[in-house]
């Protein structure tokens, strides 16, 4: 007579349902090892094995998702990236106690059958129908494992996962199959190692390794049998055996798989006992995924190397190929990021700025003749709690890369770009232009690039001050940041050859679009990033040869082979004397113009201030031989106000100025990250001076 269960009685016709059941199951499983008892069960596992034998014999083993290493340039960790928290091991790697207790645990013939366990089949089928349902399973440790392939294949797909582990006699049809199939080409010690790193352990940690770190902070090779033991019982249910949350049913799991280990003759008596009585100690390393755990203040620099795989077609060719490669993991990035620079960048963009501000500093540091950027700091932290005035916006970069919709104007820094194309069509730096302090020029006066007038409106602007008036030269007219200068230079120079080598030095709106074709691009009035400005004037710095900004140095995979990674172009801008040049005049911008505030005493640096009419942007970008920065401050956070009357890091400005505030912070970044190094010159050259200017406007301005 079949057992009871409670408030239940099972009629003989449901005793033969399940009956039946089960021994069609196993009439495939009989089958399906080609055993002549197959025949004994009878007609009622014939169609079940004709789709069996329909099944393909090819399981197709997906590579594990793992973490992600991100490192600096010096090797240094910068943060751990995963989809799933997991470090694949070799089975040398995990201790033999951890071996013997999951085999114990989970199927304690695993040596002695083969894909399948008849016997135990055979026992649970007689359990199962005494209790008149499925109350007993009988899944070898490899049918587990295929099962958990079918799972880590799912991914986060929900319906999918489901499929997975649907209990259906289809369901489990397939995993026997496939079973027969990784027994006959894995081994035992294979199928052993791989279950071990597959499987889930609950709080995020996937495979023994990750779950050996959670628990107790060490590897899986140096578990004690207590933890051994702990870890193998969570298997069948890692939230009810959760050490974390219920200390007392792991404990009890625990012992339950430490009398299994007895039984099965790989642990003592005496041992399991002295095991069973150790209490349970836990040392819990909790998950630390993503930029948002970066060290150093690196999580917008984190954030880019992300976006970079995501984006660039060097890590697949469609998003779907690039998605998959970042999801599965494993990745060890080295990235150019030099820690000591982003340390300078953090300090830099905190420094005069605070985090609770309506107004927010972005500080990018590019290396010349490499593209490398150095670092990416912000005054607001990376990170999601709008309470603590945290973000993800990287204000250093454009919107495909993690940035802001367009991007911020950027002032009278787009002025160096008008001189350069000036100087290589070949109108010297000596070039004057007598103005009064304001100017109207006719838009149909500036011809795009297919010759077409610009506009048909009159084009009305000023300089800051009303004593800026007089007669400049190219020198003269950057120190002090002349805007009639320089739209009397553009409309020499040509727009379209302005616009073209802004292109050239690598000049990108903020939207990825085209720059438009207006004249008062000369003042700025097209957005851009602070990596893009960065990158600009690198070029400068590198004699006239632009170089592509790049983040990533190399990338391996997870068996260390090394995936191509995207290499910096270069490609010459301007002739070399056109940049010594510009280097020449920029430098007069930090000794006695607009950037006194910014100018570093130890070295030779140039650049250039930016401010907006509206004082809503303020840049400062500037460069030595060796290393090229950009600062912006402005608003981040919806509709951008004016730096009028505000007060920004505890100190009051009447208006903010390129050189009064982001000049200063670019400063302390700049000595931060070239402290104690060379001190390389720029190239000599001789720079012609034009008539004198006559005005005494206050160098603080721009």
């Amino acid at each position: 007579m079949p057992q009871k269960r409670p408030g239940r009685r099972l009629t003989t016709t449901q005793q033969a349902a399940a009956f039946l059941g089960v021994a069609a199951l196993s009439g495939v499983v009989l089958a399906g090892i080609a055993l002549p008892a197959a025949g004994a069960i009878g007609l009622a596992a014939k169609g079940a094995v004709e789709e069996f034998d329909d099944i393909p014999s090819d399981l197709r083993t997906p590579p594990l998702s793992q973490r992600t290493r991100i490192l600096d340039r010096d090797g240094g960790a910068i943060a751990t990236v995963y989809s799933r928290d997991r470090t694949v091991v070799p089975l040398k790697d995990v201790s033999p106690h951890m071996r013997d207790a999951i085999i114990a645990i989970e199927d304690s013939r695993f040596y002695e059958h083969g894909a399948v366990d008849l016997k135990g089949i055979l026992r649970a089928m007689n359990r199962n129908v005494q209790a008149g349902g499925a109350t007993q399973g009988a899944s070898t440790l490899t049918q587990q494992y295929v099962k958990n392939v079918f799972v880590e294949e799912a991914g986060d797909d929900p319906e999918k996962v489901a499929q997975a582990t649907q209990q259906t006699v289809g369901r489990k049809v397939r995993e026997l199959k496939y079973a027969i199939q990784v027994e006959e080409e894995l081994g035992k010690e294979r199928i052993l190692e791989n279950y071990l790193n597959i499987t889930f352990f609950g709080n995020q940690a996937y495979g023994v390794e990750a779950a050996a770190q959670r628990y107790f902070s060490k590897r899986a090779k140096d578990l004690r049998l207590e933890e051994a033991a702990l870890l193998a019982g969570m298997v069948q249910s890692p939230s009810r055996y959760d050490p974390v949350n219920s200390v007392k049913e792991a404990t009890a799991r625990r012992d339950t798989v430490l009398s299994r280990m007895v039984a099965a003759g790989s642990v003592t008596r005496a041992e399991a006992e002295k095991a069973m009585a150790a209490p349970v100690r836990l040392k819990v390393s909790r998950p630390r995924n993503g930029c948002i755990t970066a060290v150093s203040g690196a999580g917008f620099f984190c954030d880019y190397v992300r976006k970079t795989v995501l984006n660039d077609p060097a890590f697949g060719r469609t998003d779907k190929e690039r998605s998959k490669l970042w999801n599965l993991g494993g990745l060890t990035i080295r990235t150019t990021l030099d820690p000591r620079a982003q340390r300078a960048a953090n300090e830099a963009a905190t420094a005069k700025v605070d985090r609770g501000d309506k107004f927010a500093a972005s500080v990018v540091q590019v290396e010349p003749g490499s593209g490398r950027i150095l670092s990416m700091g912000q005054s607001r932290p990376y990170g999601l709690n709008q309470k603590q005035n945290e973000t993800v916006l990287n204000l250093a970069v454009g919107n495909r890369m993690g940035g802001s919709t367009y991007g911020f104007q950027v002032g009278s820094t787009f002025k160096p770009f008008t001189a350069a194309a000036a100087l290589e069509k070949g109108i010297g730096p000596a070039t004057s232009f007598t103005t009064d302090w304001k100017l109207t020029l006719p838009e149909s006066s500036f011809r795009t690039c297919d010759g077409s007038p610009a506009g048909n409106q009159p084009w009305a602007l000023q300089n800051e001050l009303e004593s800026e008036k007089g007669t400049w030269d190219m020198t003269s007219a950057l120190g002090k940041s002349i805007n009639t200068y320089f739209a009397l230079l553009e409309q020499k120079a040509g727009l379209c050859e302005t616009i073209e080598m802004a292109k050239k030095v690598g000049y990108e709106r903020g939207d990825g679009k085209e720059i438009e074709a207006r004249p008062a691009v000369t003042l700025g009035s097209i957005d851009s990033t602070p990596l893009s400005m960065a990158s600009a004037y690198a070029t400068f710095a590198n004699r006239g040869t632009y170089c592509t900004p790049v983040a990533i140095e190399s990338v391996k995979d997870a068996r260390g082979k090394d995936i191509p990674v995207p290499e910096p172009a270069c490609s010459k801008a301007m002739s070399e004397r056109t940049a010594d040049t510009v280097n020449q005049m920029l430098k007069g911008v930090v000794e006695d113009g607009t950037g006194t505030r910014a100018g570093l005493d130890d070295r030779d640096n140039a650049g250039k201030t930016g401010t907006t009419n509206d004082r809503k942007d303020a840049w400062f970008v500037g460069y030595t031989p060796d290393l090229s920065t950009a600062v912006w401050v402005g608003d981040d956070i919806g509709e951008k106000s004016s730096m009028f009357g505000v007060t920004i890091g505890g100190q009051y400005y009447d208006k903010v100025c390129g050189g009064c505030l982001p000049g200063p912070i670019w400063r302390i970044a700049m000595t931060g990250a070239l402290d104690a190094s060379d001190a390389p010159a720029f190239n000599s050259v001789s720079v012609p001076r034009g008539k004198k200017e006559e005005t005494d406007e206050d160098p603080g301005q721009d």
